[in-house]
């Protein structure tokens, strides 16, 4: 068996872009971001990519299948700061795989919204 033919094909098409600043070394902070994802999400994300970029980018942006506009799930200079992991997963959960539960993920937030701690 070849190698190419022992390759999983991924279950999506779904591609999340993970913009980072170079001058500000944000790779790590990026490749821990697209760790998250891709440990969450496995097979329900074709790629995560890691893309450099300057002047203080730091840019998440899903795309759901070939041909579509990226959706803008978190960028830094519009909402500050880098992203919680939490919401984001939730946002490409949401896009991606809406009948996936996050376990822990989605109870806190529920008990968040609740009002109780």
């Amino acid at each position: 068996m070849s190698e190419a033919s022992a390759t999983p094909e991924p279950s999506s098409d779904a591609r999340v872009t993970i913009t980072y600043c170079t001058q500000c070394r944000w790779l790590m902070r990026a490749a821990w971001v697209a760790q998250e994802l891709l440990q969450t999400f496995r097979t329900r994300l074709g790629e995560v990519a890691l893309v450099p970029g300057t002047d203080g980018v730091f840019r998440v942006e899903l795309v759901r299948s070939p041909g579509e506009e990226p959706v803008l799930l978190w960028d830094r200079k519009i909402e500050g700061g880098f992203p919680e992991i939490p919401p984001l997963k939730k946002a490409v959960r949401d896009a991606v795989a809406p009948d996936m539960a996050l376990g822990h993920t989605d109870r806190v937030t529920s008990a968040d919204q609740s009002g109780t701690p």
